[in-house]
């Protein structure tokens, strides 16, 4: 038996056996190691060592399941997920909708619901939609404004009236020019004179574009769920005209399906492989005016299809003017876990790459409309970005 046969089945039984040191042998490469601790979550001894579980991690089961979709095919992941079931008690939590209206729910939730979605049971699938709906409207009412009063700032407002649609309303100057009709009774303002934008009959063509380009691999689940809710609330601001393009091996384009972001949600598929050169490429085809566009990809960087044409295809469209931007994550702590050399390389062609969080991303996504240098705005809210060439996040 050659070395090379002899190496590969003692790799078997390692991930078999859920052994990944063993004397004399070298380590497991990495991609090997979280298949096993992707397999020891499920299938390792109760309290042995070293062993996972498919407990609350942020986020837990969708990312556990995104990494089997990433390692074995359709049938077999299958069968891995009954286990799941069965094992760990997943399938008793959705089988219990009153457990689903009680948990306290949030955007990891959101996220496991989503992956476990095409496994749920009928009557329980009612529930975790209210679970999603009950998460993104709080996380609307959290952002919506903020996000608008952000980017509404940051498109050609040049032209101004004295009688602005509601949505075209400028508060702070309309407050400013009312101080003197406060009523201290009522502790209000009480505006004679309101001071808005003139709104905008430009074509479509003609508005600054934004594009959401976002991985949806299980590591990116939370992403997906705030990048989500920011694309929907963008959709309905004037000025700009919002894409939401998200992929895993296929690329979906929801668009048209930002009116209702509980349904959209609730009918993404999480998990599986990556081909973020694919995604990009169907982002590029439906670009019209470079200069007027700004593409923003989330994704951690790991890229299964082909890494070199991904790059030439971003040093391309960021040559031709679009405003490219990469978030290595969208989530509340804002610490990515990303491939460093990919990182690296797409950062020295001069493109932004940096983690954000959900608070920060309005003004974000305002100075990018402004086509402010990204570098010094992400410094200048204490953001570690990339590094060009070495991938590693700056000091």
């Amino acid at each position: 038996m050659g070395t090379d046969e002899t190496t590969e089945r003692s790799r078997r039984w390692r991930l078999a056996l859920g052994v990944e040191d063993m004397p004399g042998m070298p380590p497991l490469p990495a991609r090997d190691q979280r298949l096993s601790h992707a397999l020891d979550a499920l299938y390792g001894t109760d309290g042995e060592k070293g062993r996972g579980g498919l407990g609350r991690s942020a986020p837990g089961v969708a990312k556990w399941l995104g990494d089997i979709r990433d390692y074995f095919p359709a049938s077999v992941v299958q069968v891995i997920q009954r286990d799941a079931f069965e094992r760990k008690g997943l399938r008793q939590m959705l089988l219990e909708p009153e457990f689903l209206a009680t948990v306290e729910a949030d955007v990891h939730l959101v996220a496991d619901l989503m992956a476990l979605r095409g496994a749920m049971p009928d009557k329980a699938r009612e529930s975790a939609r209210a679970v999603i709906a009950t998460v993104v409207a709080a996380l609307m009412e959290r952002l919506a404004q903020r996000t608008g009063d952000a980017i509404r700032g940051a498109v050609d407002r040049t032209r101004r009236t004295a009688r602005p649609r509601f949505a075209n309303i400028d508060w702070p100057r309309t407050i400013m020019a009312n101080l003197r009709h406060y009523q201290p009774a009522c502790r209000t303002i009480v505006p004679e004179r309101l001071v808005g934008f003139m709104s905008s009959n430009r074509r479509r063509v003609d508005l600054d574009e934004v594009i959401l380009c976002v991985d949806q691999s299980g590591s990116m689940a939370t992403s997906v769920v705030y990048a989500s809710i920011f694309a929907a609330v963008m959709a309905s601001l004037p000025g700009i005209a919002t894409r939401l393009v998200c992929f895993d091996t296929a690329v979906i384009d929801l668009t048209e399906d930002l009116a209702d972001p509980v349904d959209m949600l609730f009918g993404l598929q999480l998990g599986g492989g990556t081909d973020i050169n694919q995604a990009v490429a169907y982002c590029a085809g439906r670009i019209e005016q470079p200069a007027k566009t700004h593409l923003v990809l989330i994704t951690d960087l790991y890229e299964g299809g082909d890494a070199q044409d991904l790059l030439d295809r971003l040093a391309w469209l960021h040559g031709l003017g679009v405003n490219v931007i990469v978030l290595l994550a969208l989530t509340d702590t804002g610490n990515p876990a990303y491939h460093p050399a990919m990182a690296g390389a797409v950062a020295g062609m001069g493109i932004p790459v940096f983690a954000c969080t959900p608070d920060l991303f309005p003004d974000m996504m305002a100075a990018a409309l402004r086509r402010e240098d990204m570098g010094a705005w992400a410094a200048g809210h204490d953001i570690k970005a990339v590094v060009p060439d070495t991938g590693v996040m700056s000091i």
